[in-house]
């Protein structure tokens, strides 16, 4: 992917009923919840470009230099065809870009940065590059440290020139090395999160937009064709302010980006008493700051929410568990329409935020475990991936239906259910929920039309279960790695009969269920 598609103004297309008709309160003859789905496979349609997979983030810059880290990319990358990596640190120390000579000028090595990228473009994918931290030779605070285990600089330039020098050095060499039509197809994307604990300006938000100031002009003045945003902000803060702020300094933005967790609170991000669940905080983020890019100087600014997840945490029973799969498939139904490009975070746990990883299944972010051993977010992400790039607005709560080029259509239905625990500590045992019944009709399909399903719940591309039966060895055997990665593999695809393009199955709870009809 070479440029970022405009936001297409399609919400009102894609909003579904809230209610999933009057087959929702039915029940089947074992007295599962029954919910009925129906559509025209001829229907008209509209565009639904994949903005949930084009981007992922991943542990900080140095780690990319790792061989596990490599094959990660590598097997997302082959799962869901992703264009664009972010992650912290291309500027921290451990990268060595910025050092200081006897005299005192800057002394600038791309060695490390240069085998970064060119690990990154050999897989595929491209640099989403967050300029971030701060050199230690180059802070005005070299004890403003942030709490990662490997303690970034947060401290604004002690010298507003060097900072321009580097981030010009930077640019000129990315152009020099890579060329200008393949630097101007990536992002360049200010700090992150300057509007809680990864920014020790002081006020804050002024000292950062400082910061961006100084940053955008100084890449568009080495090319004008390099795409600069901001602010990066942690809980959708902020957007009106930056936009307000670049539109009135005549600053250069090209767009806008903010983060959101589903445990945020409705405290931090909307600064109200409500008790948002984790199934809707993303997206009622994500729909707050969409009106606030159309009420702004910017009202077609390109929106990329470069940081989301279920969690913020290290909760095994939610990103490690197969509760990812449901939650994956409502976000993307509630957001679309509404964010350009949303960024995973992440696709790896090769992953150093909170220390080395001790153990594969601890709740870290990333659809891989440690060991290379694919989590069933991967799984769903994988699944996700099968649908098309058509939608069909259908009045279902619990259901994606879209349509690919060649005519095959595409479901995904899903039965949503909580976190078993929502602890760092892990709680074995079932989803708690009812089995929902599904009974689907598709109109207008050639006669000859089969069904293909894939499964992801409890017993289906689930490798948690076979850890568990393993005793969750902290680190296992080689043996054990491979047992867990051949645990790990998507269930195979069943044939389901197709009458009169009628099908019914059954979903248990916290399952996720992929449906190709041919």
């Amino acid at each position: 992917m070479t440029s970022l598609p405009p936001l297409r103004k399609l919400a009102a297309c894609f909003l579904l009923a809230a209610s999933l008709g009057a087959g929702a309160t039915a029940a089947s003859a074992d007295g599962a919840p029954t919910v009925q789905i129906k559509l025209d496979a001829q229907a008209r349609s509209t565009p639904f470009p994949h903005f949930w997979e084009q981007i992922f983030g991943s542990g900080r810059a140095v780690l990319s230099l790792r061989d596990a880290y490599r094959q990660d990319l590598s097997a997302v990358h082959q799962a869901t065809g992703f264009g664009y990596v972010r992650f912290h640190g291309i500027f921290n120390d451990d990268v060595g870009l910025y050092q200081l000579d006897k005299d005192g000028k800057p002394v600038y090595n791309f060695s490390y940065v240069d085998q970064i990228y060119d690990g990154l473009l050999e897989r595929g994918v491209k640099p989403f590059v967050e300029l971030s931290f701060m050199p230690m030779a180059m802070s005005s605070d070299p004890k403003a440290l942030q709490e990662f285990w490997y303690h970034p600089n947060i401290a604004p330039p002690q010298d507003y020139a060097q900072w321009d020098g580097m981030i010009t050095a930077f640019a000129r060499h990315l152009i020099e090395r890579y060329g200008i039509d393949e630097v101007s197809s990536w992002y360049f994307e200010v700090w992150n999160e300057p509007n809680i604990g990864f920014w020790a300006g002081k006020p804050a938000q002024s000292t950062y937009f400082t910061l961006y100031d100084h940053t955008a002009r100084a890449l568009k003045a080495v090319s004008p064709r390099l795409r600069v945003g901001g602010p990066a902000s942690a809980q959708g803060a902020w957007v009106p302010d930056f936009l307000k702020h670049t539109k009135q300094e005549q600053v250069p933005v090209d767009f806008v980006s903010s983060h959101i967790y589903g445990d945020d609170t409705a405290e931090n991000v909307f600064h109200t008493h409500e008790n948002i669940p984790r199934s809707d905080m993303v997206c009622r983020t994500v729909d707050n700051i969409h009106k606030q890019v159309l009420a702004s100087p910017y009202p077609k600014m390109p929106f990329i929410l470069s940081e989301f997840n279920a969690s913020y945490a290290n909760l095994p029973n939610v990103t490690d568990s197969v509760y990812m799969g449901p939650w994956m498939a409502n976000t993307i139904r509630q957001c679309a329409g509404k964010v350009d490009l949303m960024s995973y975070w992440s696709f790896s746990d090769v992953f150093e935020e909170q220390g080395v990883v001790k153990t594969p299944f601890y709740g870290g972010f990333g659809l891989i475990a440690a060991d290379r051993i694919p989590k069933p977010a991967y799984n769903a992400f994988a699944m996700l991936h099968r649908l098309g790039d058509q939608r069909f607005a259908i009045a279902s709560d619990s259901a994606l239906a879209t349509r690919r080029d060649d005519g095959t259509v595409v479901l995904a239905v899903w039965n949503y259910a909580p976190p078993v625990g929502d602890t760092a500590a892990y709680t074995p045992g079932k989803p708690q929920g009812a089995v929902k019944h599904y009974r689907i009709q598709v109109k207008s399909l050639p006669a000859d039309a089969k069904a293909t399903v894939w499964r992801l719940d409890e017993d289906h591309g689930n490798v948690v279960a076979s850890f568990d039966q393993m005793g969750r060895p902290a680190f296992p055997s080689r043996e054990q790695i491979a047992q867990l990665r051949a645990a790990a593999q998507p269930s195979a695809p069943e044939s389901l009969p197709l009458h009169d393009g009628k099908l019914e199955l059954d979903i248990p709870p916290q399952g996720l269920v992929l449906i190709e009809l041919r």
